[in-house]
C-alpha cells in the first residue's frame, strides 16, 4: 500500500528545501517517548536523559500530543519553515497563528473522538493554550536542542548541499528517487511504500518543503493534510557520524581547560 502525491510542473517549480528547528525538537521528543532505539542518534538519547534526571522538563501540554500512541501527531505543531534560514520564533509564531477551526478539525483526525485532556483543552481555547504550547516548545528546545543545533545545522546544511547537486546532475528522479529507499518517483508521481492502505496527499499551497532531519531518522514522512504547505521529512545523510565526537556543546572541553570568562 502507498502514500502518494501528484506533482505537477508548477509544485515542483515551488519545490524547495528547509531545515527545521521546531520539527527537530517534535522529533527529538518523541525521540525519548520511544526509548531511543534509533541506534545513531542514542548518544543523544542518553545526554537527554541524563540533563533530564538531574532537571526534569515539564510539558503537560505538549508530551501527551506527541507521545500519543496513534500514528500521526497534530500537523499544525511543526509547520513548514517559511525559508531557508526561518528560525524557531518565526515558526512558533507561525503556529500560535494556527486558525482556531484548523487546530480542531486536526486534532479530531488525530485523536478522533478520544482525546486526550490536553487536545480536549486545546480545541476548547485554541488561541491561549497554543501560546502555552509554544512556550513549551521553546523550553524543549533550549533544553534538548539548542546546545547540539550548530553541529546539527551544519550536518542539515550539508545533506541540502548534496541533494541539489544530484538535482543538478539527474532532475526530480534523481532527487526523489535517493531521498529514501520507501520513496519512488515516476511519471509525474512521488508515492511511499509501506503503509496499511493506499492514500493520497492533499497538498498545500507552492508545492513540497523538503525537510533533512537528524532526529526523524531513518523514517522519511509526508504531511498528509496541513495548515501551511506539505512537508515532506527525511533522514539527512551522516547522522551516524553526528555524535561520534560526543555530546558535549563545542568548546565545552576548551572551558573546562582554561576557564570560563
Amino acid at each position: 500500500m502507498t502514500i502518494s502525491a501528484e506533482l505537477g510542473v508548477s509544485e515542483l517549480a515551488e519545490t524547495r528545501f528547509a531545515v527545521s528547528p521546531l520539527g527537530e525538537t517534535v522529533a527529538a521528543l518523541q525521540l525519548l517517548r520511544d526509548g531511543g532505539r534509533q541506534a545513531p542518534n542514542l548518544p543523544w538519547v542518553r545526554w537527554a536523559n541524563d540533563e533530564l534526571a538531574v532537571r526534569p522538563l515539564r510539558l503537560p501540554r505538549v508530551w501527551p500530543l506527541v507521545a500519543s500512541p496513534t500514528p500521526t501527531r497534530p500537523e499544525f505543531l511543526s509547520p513548514a519553515p517559511a525559508g531557508a534560514n526561518t528560525t524557531l520564533a518565526e515558526q512558533l509564531a507561525t503556529m500560535r497563528r494556527t486558525p482556531a477551526g484548523q487546530v480542531r478539525a486536526s486534532l479530531a483526525r488525530v485523536f478522533g473522538d478520544r482525546p486526550p485532556e490536553a487536545a480536549a483543552d486545546l480545541a476548547a481555547a485554541p488561541a491561549a493554550e497554543l501560546r502555552a504550547i509554544a512556550d513549551e516548545l521553546r523550553a524543549a528546545y533550549e533544553r534538548l536542542v539548542a546546545p547540539h543545533w550548530p553541529r546539527m545545522r551544519a550536518l542539515l546544511d550539508a545533506d541540502i548541499g548534496y541533494r541539489a547537486r544530484r538535482l543538478t546532475d539527474g532532475g526530480a528522479g534523481a532527487l526523489f528517487n535517493e531521498l529514501h529507499t520507501d520513496l519512488h518517483w515516476a511519471d509525474g508521481r512521488l508515492t511511499m511504500s509501506g503503509f496499511r492502505s493506499d492514500r493520497e496527499v492533499r497538498l498545500g499551497r507552492r508545492g513540497l518543503v523538503l525537510v533533512p532531519s537528524v532526529f526523524g531518522w531513518p523514517h522519511v514522512m509526508i504531511k498528509l493534510s496541513t495548515t501551511t504547505q506539505t512537508t515532506l521529512t527525511y533522514p539527512a545523510r551522516g547522522v551516524g557520524l553526528l555524535w561520534s565526537a560526543g555530546t558535549r556543546p563545542a568548546g565545552a572541553a576548551v572551558g573546562e581547560l582554561l576557564g570560563r570568562t
